[in-house]
């Protein structure tokens, strides 16, 4: 995490949920590597109860974590608007999101302060497009989930994008299977416009 900050990062996110009694003091010392001016995020996966997830909340607190990802299952749309409600920090969810449905009942039941959506899983660039119209229309920023070479590109198109997540494990995939894929400058990525289409091409075999 620190090696990131030093990159340029502004925003870090890590995983927690699988070991409960360990995740505050390993948010602690995430902010502490970080530095007091990096947004710190965390995801649990839907790992957590309703009552655990707001326990951990109030206890992130001190650390200012920004952002909470699927704090509770993202098929407990209840549980999420009842932390969206009580747990003072940006609820986020909808990454296995499949279709225009899904994104819509999530965001009828007021579930979410972002909308997450993957074009991998929700029917490609029209999906994604979709969804981000339908976060448009409730008013509420859209986040791009991995496949970061895939969504930069699209998230060009989006109308009010919270950010573009640049998963570590997909992008060390990608290069592996393609060329032109695209790396973050001071926590930033840019695309080639002039590039056909995605602007990658699949990596031919070695002998």
């Amino acid at each position: 995490l620190a090696g990131y900050a030093a990159a340029g990062h502004r925003r870090v996110k890590i995983k927690i949920g699988r070991e409960p009694a360990r995740d505050v003091e390993r948010v602690r010392i995430a902010r502490e590597a970080i530095g007091p001016s990096v947004e710190l995020m965390v995801d649990a996966n839907g790992a957590y109860t309703r009552k655990q997830a707001l326990a951990m909340a109030e206890a992130f607190a001190p650390y200012r974590v920004c952002y909470f990802e699927e704090p509770v299952s993202a098929d407990d749309l209840e549980g999420l608007r009842l932390l969206r409600d009580r747990a003072g920090i940006a609820i986020a969810a909808g990454e296995y999101g499949y279709d225009a449905f899904y994104f819509r009942r999530m965001l009828e039941a007021g579930a979410v302060d972002i909308l997450q959506a993957d074009a991998t899983r929700c029917l490609g660039v029209p999906g994604f497009l979709k969804a981000d119209a339908l976060a448009v229309a409730n008013a509420l920023p859209l986040s791009s989930h991995c496949g970061p070479s895939i969504h930069a590109h699209l998230d060009a198109a989006v109308t009010n994008l919270a950010h573009l997540e640049y998963f570590r494990d997909h992008a060390r995939l990608e290069h592996m299977l393609f060329d032109g894929v695209l790396e973050p400058t001071a926590g930033e990525l840019t695309w080639n416009p002039r590039a056909p289409g995605l602007g990658l091409t699949l990596r031919a075999r070695e002998a």
